[in-house]
């Protein structure tokens, strides 16, 4: 049944989706947007090393997005505003992996694969891989849903409540870079932030509970992935973009939605 590589994409699409929604819901909450750019152009520095060493892919992604998560969490509060440092990290990051990939010899690299995705692509192991991590960080955060939750809403409640905020704060860091390594190849390392983001954002107006708003941005991220897919087919157009259009237009509906009930 595998052999049909469109279904594979699609099955790595709602992989992806089901990471990135409830992740990308405490994104939304914390206002980590840029945060979430910054690992995702790290990845492409992990991409180049592992090539360069042979290794996988996913495990040099991986690394290095959460050497880069690590490193701001690091040096959050060190005298530079936060986003001042998010912009340097992340660009300097990007720029690197893409001189590195410049200098490897004898190794085809189709580097548009890395910053779009080339989710067509996708094999068999790929699939694994991905859904492997997806399960992994929804589990994660499934554990530590109450202590995020009350981490993100007031940090005096979470000392209140014997949570350290910055342990949760690593949590969320694992998770990101989990999901950055699964994505790269979905939706490249310049859209992943957008899969976090929009799905979330739509799910907003919708939901009355943060639950709610995790299960609805599942929703609405594999259904983007779906559709998004399709119109890539038909019209042939590039797959991630596709899917990150799509899902933009649900967060433009369920915006208006949002405004004509508040009318109402």
């Amino acid at each position: 049944m595998l052999d049909d590589f469109m279904l594979r994409a699609t099955l790595a699409g709602i992989g992806v989706a089901l990471a990135a929604a409830p992740l990308g819901c405490f994104v939304v909450w914390r206002r980590m947007a840029y945060f979430g750019d910054a690992t995702a152009h790290a990845a492409i520095l992990g991409v180049a090393l592992s090539l360069a060493l042979s290794v996988s892919v996913f495990a040099g992604a991986l690394a290095v997005a959460l050497i880069m998560a690590l490193a701001v969490n690091a040096l959050t509060g060190r005298g530079f505003a936060m986003d001042t440092l998010l912009g340097v990290l992340a660009h300097s990051a990007l720029a690197f992996g893409l001189v590195a990939v410049s200098f490897l010899e004898g190794i085809r690299i189709d580097l548009m694969a890395y910053l779009f995705g080339d989710i067509l692509a996708v094999s068999r192991l790929d699939l694994a891989v991905i859904w492997s991590g997806a399960l992994a960080v929804v589990a994660l955060i499934a554990w530590r849903w109450s202590a995020l939750l009350t981490a993100t809403l007031n940090t005096d409640l979470a000392f209140a409540n014997g949570i350290d905020p910055r342990r949760e704060q690593l949590v969320l860091t694992l998770a990101l870079a989990i999901t950055v390594a699964v994505a790269i190849k979905v939706v490249g390392v310049l859209l992943i932030a957008a899969l976090l983001i929009i799905p979330a954002a739509a799910a907003r107006p919708l939901a009355r509970t943060p639950e709610a708003m995790a299960v609805i941005a599942a929703l609405i991220g594999a259904g983007a992935a779906v559709l998004g897919l399709r119109a890539a087919y038909l019209f042939d157009t590039p797959a991630g973009p596709s899917i990150v259009c799509v899902a933009a237009l649900a967060f433009l509906t369920t915006s208006l939605l949002g405004v004509g009930a508040r009318r109402a």
